[in-house]
């Protein structure tokens, strides 16, 4: 990079999970769609209006579910301070929003940034860092043991059915007393605690992915109350079903429209 500091926009395609790592702090910002992140134990939802502050070389997962747009805005190491976490996940304020638009003019070049474009990420940088010090209440934990990570899997895979905690341990061969063990020691919650959160997470994807009904998405995800869905769904985000889906509009601040379609991973 000869840049310090340079940014674009994407769409992209879905893709399976794989690794993203780079040299530079990643900001990665999404304004459609969502992708799902995992790093150091922890699993996180990134739909609209959100963004993921990376530290550079660390590694993390990334898969997308469904089509996305993205902008993406690196700092060299010299230009920004470390974060303090591997990967935090946080809500982007209108001001975060306009100038990660302002910064997307300035992709990578070997010509040096101006001063008013150094300007423009010295304040993005300011202004993120700065949001990442309240993340996101909205993750999961990603489990550490084959056996937690296979019951996890299946958990997530069932939200939609009448799945019961003895299917899920009598899958992964252990028995519940074992297994319930496992989620204490690794996930610090119970397996119930944790596909309440995996619900809500699946919801979040859903309310990006379209404009299904509320109602349809809490279907989709597990519920047959509307009221239990909405409780469940305040109590982790803070927000109804649709006062979240409303912070996906840009309000005229979002990112510049992309120029490319890819497949690849977000850099």
């Amino acid at each position: 990079m000869s840049r310090e500091a340079y940014a674009f926009a994407r769409e992209l395609a879905p893709a399976p999970p794989s690794e993203l790592k780079v040299d530079q702090h990643y900001l990665l910002c999404a304004s459609r769609g969502a992708l799902r992140l995992e790093a150091h134990g922890e699993a996180w939802v990134l739909p609209p209006a959100r963004a993921a502050l990376i530290a550079a070389g660390e590694p993390i997962q990334v898969a997308i579910p469904q089509p996305v747009t993205t902008s993406s805005v690196l700092f060299a190491r010299g230009f920004a301070p470390e974060p303090s976490a591997p990967l935090t996940v946080f809500d982007m304020t209108p001001l975060a929003r306009t100038l990660v638009s302002e910064c997307v003019a300035w992709p990578d070049s070997e010509e040096p940034l101006p001063p008013y474009g150094r300007s423009m990420f010295g304040a993005l940088a300011a202004v993120a860092w700065r949001l990442a010090e309240q993340p996101s209440p909205v993750m999961v934990p990603a489990g550490r043991s084959p056996e937690l990570r296979r019951a996890l899997a299946l958990t997530g895979d069932g939200l939609a059915e009448d799945i019961t905690f003895e299917d899920i341990a009598g899958e992964v061969g252990l028995a519940p007393r074992s297994l319930a063990r496992r989620f204490e020691d690794e996930c610090g919650m119970t397996w119930r605690a944790v596909l309440r959160r995996m619900r809500v997470l699946r919801a979040i994807e859903e309310l990006a992915a379209g404009d299904d009904s509320v109602t349809t998405i809490a279907h989709a995800v597990g519920y047959t109350s509307l009221s239990a869905f909405n409780a469940a769904f305040h109590d982790l985000t803070g927000r109804t079903p649709t006062q979240y889906r409303a912070t996906f509009v840009p309000d005229g601040h979002g990112p510049m429209a992309p120029s490319t379609v890819t497949t690849c991973p977000v850099t």
